[in-house]
């Protein structure tokens, strides 16, 4: 069982080229978000771009180091609020300083086969850590998959990644889902 900040320690050591995500969620409570979610739902302009800026400027760091980071965040529209935010707050920079990002909508499309349930890392290719979340979005813990386990988490990668959408191409497709129109 891994805290997040033994989560975050597990990643660092372990991820030399390649990180890759899964995302089941519609809802993450997690506090790197600070205030974001409740100014975007509140209106006001955003994201806080002195935190977001340093998130951006460690992304384009791992990228200029050959670190090369892959999501795909697993949807059934209509999205949620907290999806609209953290696609076009969150999402649409971390696509620009480099995180490569994927969005499969299961309203739009069958599920693949192979699609886990859950969320987790794949770091670089031997590794993997389930996230578990409480019933609010909020982290509870990282399970360590074991390595007999670790081809179910490749195939559910490589699955999910060969059908999602790149998100540019979801985003841009999805403009009812927009809360701000993209700058010029």
């Amino acid at each position: 069982m891994l805290d997040e900040n033994e989560l975050g320690a597990y990643i660092d050591r372990h991820f030399t080229s390649t990180l890759f995500r899964l995302e089941t969620l519609d809802l993450y409570d997690v506090s790197s978000n600070g205030e974001d979610f409740r100014r975007y739902v509140a209106g006001e302009p955003g994201p806080d771009m002195h935190r977001k800026g340093r998130w951006m400027d460690h992304i384009r760091s791992e990228v200029a180091r050959g670190l090369h980071t892959y999501r795909v965040h697993v949807v059934h529209g209509p999205l949620t609020d907290y999806l609209r935010y953290e696609f076009e707050w969150d999402y649409v920079h971390n696509a620009a300083a480099g995180e490569h990002i994927r969005i499969l909508d299961l309203t739009e499309q069958p599920s693949p086969e192979g699609l886990v349930s859950e969320d987790f890392w794949l770091i670089d290719e031997d590794h993997a850590v389930v996230m578990r979340y409480d019933s609010e979005g909020r982290f509870e813990r990282g399970e360590i998959v074991q390595e007999g386990q670790l081809a179910e988490y490749r195939h559910a990668r490589d699955a999910t990644w060969a059908v999602a959408v790149p998100f540019a191409d979801y985003w841009r497709e999805h403009p009812q889902y927009w809360r701000d129109p993209p700058a010029a």
